[in-house]
């Protein structure tokens, strides 16, 4: 009797109880379904045939009599993905061969180490010689050969200095394609609820037809600005229509330079959403460096996007803070589940999400983060703030782009009020296209302030200016100095005092914010002390702006908080040297606030402003010189290269050295008003308690590890179910 071989099992998804085989899946279905998905992916960057070889050759080591069993509840566990590793490696060699082994050994666990040294290494899983019998395989599946026609169009490295890395890169890329068509697939047959949840809400509306939404709003915002045509106004309008304008340029590398103020959010949506439609683009991915303010932003979008009456999913917010759970898919209302799909992949038409999740996922070896990578390919990817790069990882930043630009039909917008000199940084050095006309034109225009040195101010003589100007904006580089002037300030005035910090969840700052606007609003007073979290996307509108010594490009945006409308004929920034404990001791705040001095002084020489692109650039290429050893802090360009020779890339050595953020958070959810108790009460009662995440998430605030553990051994701290941890406010 012939044998039949199953890819999986298939539970009642009620009772959890397996099903009778007739219902399995068939093992030759899955990999012929597979291979036809994983071909359709990497045939959008010329990588098809390859594509089609992975999907077959993944799980040909449950062709074994062993896996087999295991599928009828046989105990011994069965390394199924090591057969289809050795067995392309057989086939297609030490080059092509290798690449795919890396690719289908890592499929679940993650791409592996290519170097000697452990069990779980490619080397070592290549030599084993305990792999179960699978040669079944030969009477279901054929895998194809390879010609050179089929590898004609892959990705190639742009310039010489680039091969290594441009491998590695397609190499994650294509196991992008392999892990998401796996899951899709399995998915299907698994659990036909959450597959068909998958697409059914996602909307069918073409880009051209969101565009055309954008365009309805847009000529609502001309309208009003034609009835308040103000200076500023109508300089906003000129950078929006510049946008429109350019998006019709050939894609490829872009910077749009606009001061603070200029409207550069809705604006670089405009180019990103007309630039999408005119080449044929898939979506736009908007990256956004904090997570304070990705929120306001992707509710702004979804505002201009979507038909609240149609409850439209066209707007994916995804970040650190949505990380959803598993096994809780049935407890999610309908909405809810398509963004949990949706943020597994990126299967939308934007998609607004931070540096870390975006960065981090280009440099990760495993399949849950790289399952998005694929539908990168052929989108337009706008880095708003791109001068917040962090410098000790801004190489493999400005490579990933160029690869993405160069191999992957990308469009890439770096989006600035301080472009960051970062050309030089960029490989096989690409053409570059400044958006704006004349962005030192726009930087006359928008000038409101003028910037003051007061060099040191102890916190006594800063709160008591503060207290003399009704009102006024201090922002300090630490949460301690914030407390500290706040109490001073305390002290001497409290007539229109507030203290803004990232240490209060999302709801809190959002009633002090709106407190904040309505007292400027109404001319009453308002003395706000403040870390760096006011400075990104904030929009307040101060006569008076104090700032702690920093780099030019927080300086730069401390000013977009002042005079931010042009409402007077200058506004007054005031950069102070605080206290020692307003200067973090790590980090490099000393450095760069040195460079920002020098910086002044050539302004002076040069009878030109702190603020000026000319000053800026020089900042930029003084601190990246100054920096030059500390580019690339894991040395992640050098391990690539290393490997070169012998195609042993350490995926999962990368993966964990390349770290955008050094220290892991927790999220912590603070009970803050009654509609947070209450949320937390519904969660305590709930099966799956992290299922209430998202609701919770305004009152979320971030801690250290070593500040949770404080925080528990004052036993203050109550873990719902497994993930989610409160602080209790009263005993």
């Amino acid at each position: 009797m012939k044998m039949i071989y199953y890819g999986h099992t298939k539970e009642d998804l009620k009772t959890k109880k397996v099903l009778p085989k007739e219902h399995w899946q068939l093992l030759k279905s899955h990999l012929n379904e597979v291979a036809l998905m994983t071909e359709e992916r990497t045939a959008k960057f010329g990588a098809g045939k390859l594509g089609r070889i992975i999907g077959l050759a993944h799980d040909l080591g449950k062709y074994s009599e062993a896996f087999q069993k295991r599928l009828d509840g046989a105990r011994e566990k069965v390394d199924h993905k090591s057969a289809g590793a050795q067995e392309v490696y057989r086939r297609f060699g030490k080059v092509i061969g290798k690449s795919l082994a890396f690719i289908i050994a890592g499929h679940h666990g993650g791409l592996p180490d290519g170097n000697k040294g452990a069990p779980a290494n490619l080397p070592e899983r290549l030599a084993r010689t305990d792999i179960p019998d699978y040669q079944a395989y030969t009477v279901e599946i054929e895998i194809p050969d390879l010609n050179n026609q089929d590898l004609a169009s892959m990705p190639a490295p742009k310039a010489p200095s680039m091969a290594a890395f441009s491998f590695s890169f397609c190499i994650r890329m294509m196991f992008s394609c392999l892990v998401d068509a796996d899951y899709l697939n399995t998915e299907k047959t698994m659990n036909m609820e959450r597959y068909i949840t998958r697409y059914k809400s996602v909307t069918s509306l073409p880009l051209e037809a969101i565009l055309k939404r954008f365009e309805k709003k847009y000529k609502f915002f001309l309208d009003q600005n034609r009835r308040n045509p103000t200076v500023i106004n109508t300089a906003r309008q000129a950078i929006l229509e510049r946008c429109l304008a350019m998006a019709k340029s050939e894609p490829g590398f872009f910077t749009l330079t606009v001061p603070t103020g200029g409207g550069k959010t809705y604006s670089s949506l405009a180019f990103g959403l007309k630039h999408a439609v005119e080449h044929k683009k898939v979506r736009v991915i908007y990256v956004i460096p904090y997570t304070s303010i990705i929120e306001q932003n992707a509710q702004v979008f979804r505002e201009t996007l979507e038909d609240e009456t149609q409850k439209e999913n066209i707007v994916l917010e995804h970040h650190s803070n949505f990380e959803y759970p598993e096994g809780i898919f049935d407890d999610w209302d309908e909405h809810e589940k398509v963004h949990r799909l949706a943020s597994e992949n990126w299967d939308m038409p934007v998609v607004v999400t931070t540096a870390v999740q975006f960065f981090e996922s280009l440099y990760a070896n495993k399949g849950s983060r790289c399952r998005k990578l694929h539908n990168i390919v052929n989108s337009v990817i706008i880095l708003d703030e791109a001068q917040m790069m962090p410098i000790e990882c801004i190489k493999p930043c400005l490579w990933a782009l160029a690869e993405l630009v160069f191999n992957y039909g990308a469009t890439v917008v770096l989006c600035t009020a301080t472009q960051p000199a970062v050309k030089n940084l960029i490989p096989a050095n690409p053409k570059i296209v400044e958006i704006m006309e004349n962005p030192n034109e726009l930087q006359k225009i928008f000038k409101r302030v003028t910037v003051e040195n007061a060099n040191e101010m102890s916190d006594e003589e800063l709160a008591t200016e503060m207290a003399d100007i009704p009102q006024v904006l201090t922002i300090v580089n630490t949460r301690r100095h914030a407390r500290l002037l706040f109490e001073k300030l305390l002290a001497k005035e409290q007539d229109g005092i507030y203290h803004l910090s990232a240490r209060m969840c999302p709801a809190h700052r959002q009633v002090v914010f709106a407190e904040i606007r309505r007292a400027l609003q109404d001319g009453k007073p308002c003395r706000v002390v403040s870390t760096q979290l006011i400075e990104a996307g904030v929009d307040v509108d101060f006569p008076v702006v104090y700032r702690a010594a920093a780099g030019i490009d927080s300086i730069a945006q401390a000013a977009g908080r002042c005079n931010r409308e042009g409402r007077r004929a200058r506004g007054r920034v005031i950069v102070f040297d605080p206290e020692s404990h307003g200067m973090p001791k790590k980090g490099r705040f000393s450095a760069a606030a040195a460079l920002t001095r020098s910086t002044e002084r050539r302004s002076q020489e040069l009878n030109d402003d702190l603020l000026s692109l000319e000053a800026i650039e020089y900042y930029f290429k003084q601190l990246f010189e100054l920096e030059r050893d500390n580019l690339d802090a894991g040395d992640i360009l050098k391990k690539i290269k290393d490997s070169e020779d012998d195609l042993s890339f350490p995926f999962a050595e990368i993966a964990e050295k390349f770290q955008m953020i050094d220290n892991a958070t927790v999220s912590v959810v603070v009970p803050w008003d009654k509609h947070a108790e209450e949320l937390m009460e519904k969660a305590a009662r709930h099966p799956f308690p992290a299922s209430q995440a998202r609701s919770l998430q305004p009152y979320v605030v971030q801690v250290y590890q070593y500040e949770l553990a404080a925080l528990e051994k004052e036993r203050v701290i109550k873990t719902v179910g497994d993930s989610v941890k409160t602080i209790q406010l009263h005993n």
